[in-house]
């Protein structure tokens, strides 16, 4: 398998995006279902009932879907787009993401805190270095991530990578290998496409790093 685990999802699920037409990994895409009484909801663990309607995880994809109306044609069916929609997803994606790594911490697979992050790199122990997108550059250009697409990610604040460790706010944080690591990856991936940049910076995109 390669460093950036591609191989491993070669025979993943694929689904049709509504919106480019192209077809894709499920793990690139966020589902959405209809409600019973015709409103298109966020489906972020696929698993509600009912026909998916897939789009990719990019806020360009997501707001086009909404505005031209692609979720009734993909319905075949008259539906309501609220039109907060984006903005839903975003906040389910950040909320698994904080809540994933919270679970990680308690695993004893995540820490925080510059000096511990620093130690945990040196020793090669880290799949995946956050850092947050509000914190100062100085302080995180002094951090190296591990290597490879998806190990280094700026997409939660603060104040939000501090939700995970109990904290205020966390500044530097680093997950080590395992199954939950990967399952946090993914998120974390999703909601760099779809989260808008924070204090005018792309501090949402993910961190490609070879």
């Amino acid at each position: 398998m390669s460093r950036g685990g591609k191989d491993k999802y070669r025979d993943d699920p694929e689904r049709r995006c509504l919106v480019t037409g192209e077809v894709q990994p499920k793990r690139g895409l966020i589902r959405f279902a209809v409600s019973p009484d015709g409103q298109v909801v966020p489906d972020i663990l696929a698993k509600l009932p009912g026909r998916g309607l897939w789009v990719s995880a990019e806020r360009e994809a997501l707001e086009k879907a909404v505005a031209k109306g692609l979720f009734a044609r993909g319905a075949k069916a008259q539906v309501t787009v609220p039109d907060d929609l984006v903005d839903q997803v975003e906040v389910l994606l950040a909320r698994r993401v904080i809540d994933g790594i919270s679970m990680a911490r308690k695993a004893g697979l995540a820490i925080a805190g510059y000096e511990k992050v620093k130690d945990a790199l040196g020793k090669e122990s880290v799949r995946i270095l956050f850092q947050a997108s509000d914190g100062s550059e100085r302080g995180k250009s002094k951090l190296f991530p591990p290597g490879g697409r998806g190990s280094f990610f700026e997409v939660l604040t603060a104040s939000e990578l501090g939700l995970s460790f109990g904290r205020e706010r966390v500044i530097h944080a680093a997950l080590g290998k395992g199954g939950l690591t990967e399952r946090i990856r993914e998120d974390a991936i999703r909601l760099s496409g779809v989260r808008e940049s924070i204090g005018g910076d792309a501090a949402g995109k993910v961190k490609k790093t070879l």
